[in-house]
């Protein structure tokens, strides 16, 4: 099997990973390449949507905002996350922790740059950012069901990356959890450096197969999440992809929580995440205990640290 990465196909080692999510638990065939070290599925399932249920898939879900003081502390805190500003975000962001906006952060964009949320879903993490403050962003999904328009101004459009016009207009385009079920992926970021301004970011937050957690589970995994993920990146390959398609790699941030450790250890007990008996249904009778999840949540924070968690947030710039 020839890695679609970096064309290696010399002792690629494979696996054979169960659907767990749904808990369908047919099998799916992956491999991981030697050179690179991506892990990818050898096969697309010929009825891929079929695993992507509208009634079951968390990112379709429309998105209702919250009003009044709370939806004001809210916004305040969405905006420090994002933007390192506001005393009273700063508190809030202490308080009660916004996990996904602070890598766009690091992104050092302000609220007028011009944004693309790419396989954004329902647009969730851009409706947090619209609230706050942001005003030029723009999400597309071409799985959604019809263009989506909130009443706060954003727009979700119903589209491709590929049907995006227009060269070097985007500030930052991200893709947050969306570009492991991609399959072109060199094609996919050969559009993204057309799209992105000189000197512009493409981030993208993924699993990684450089963590402890796919060393430790392997095939159970929760991450691996067969066959929706098509691509399980190590850092060796996103060097290896970005630098074949015009880009730097600038950092890389992870930013892994305790999912890693419950979901895995159910799947080890064959325990589908929406089971009856998954901590994501029923904490309360789940395998664990409140305590197993605290120490689950200061292990993974404890391997960000140590550049081992299972996702991270990948930051590729286009030379300016």
């Amino acid at each position: 099997m020839q890695c679609r990465i970096c064309n290696n196909n010399d002792h690629n080692k494979t696996y054979t990973a169960k659907e767990m999510m749904l808990g369908l638990r047919d099998e799916h065939v992956y491999f991981e390449c030697a050179e690179c070290g991506c892990l990818q599925i050898a096969d697309v399932p010929e009825n891929l949507p079929e695993y992507y249920p509208d009634d079951d898939y968390y990112s379709y879900e429309r998105i209702k905002g919250s009003k009044g003081i709370k939806g004001s502390l809210i916004k305040q805190r969405d905006r420090f996350a994002a933007t390192g500003k506001g005393l009273i975000g700063k508190l809030m962001q202490g308080l009660q922790p916004h996990d996904k906006l602070p890598s766009i952060a690091r992104a050092n964009v302000s609220l007028d740059s011009k944004i693309l949320d790419v396989g954004c879903g329902a647009g969730h993490l851009l409706h947090s950012m619209q609230d706050a403050g942001f005003s030029n962003l723009l999400g597309i999904d071409p799985f959604n069901a019809e263009q989506i328009n909130y009443d706060n101004g954003l727009r979700i459009d119903q589209k491709s990356i590929h049907d995006m016009q227009g060269n070097a207009e985007w500030d930052l385009i991200m893709f947050n959890h969306s570009y492991e079920h991609v399959f072109d992926q060199h094609e996919v970021l050969q559009k993204v450096h057309q799209l992105l301004k000189p000197g512009g970011i493409c981030l993208i937050r993924i699993p990684t197969v450089t963590s402890w957690a796919w060393r430790t589970y392997g095939v159970d995994w929760v991450q691996l999440d067969a066959p929706r993920h098509l691509f399980l990146h190590s850092v060796k390959s996103m060097h290896t992809i970005a630098e074949a398609n015009g880009f730097k790699l600038d950092d890389v941030v992870y930013d892994s929580f305790a999912f890693q450790y419950w979901g895995s250890q159910q799947y080890q007990q064959d325990i589908p995440l929406n089971d009856p008996k998954s901590y994501a249904i029923n904490p309360e009778k789940s395998i664990f205990s409140s305590e197993d999840i605290k120490e689950f949540e200061a292990n993974s924070k404890q391997l960000n640290k140590e550049k081992a968690g299972d996702q991270a947030a990948f930051y590729l710039s286009k030379p300016a």
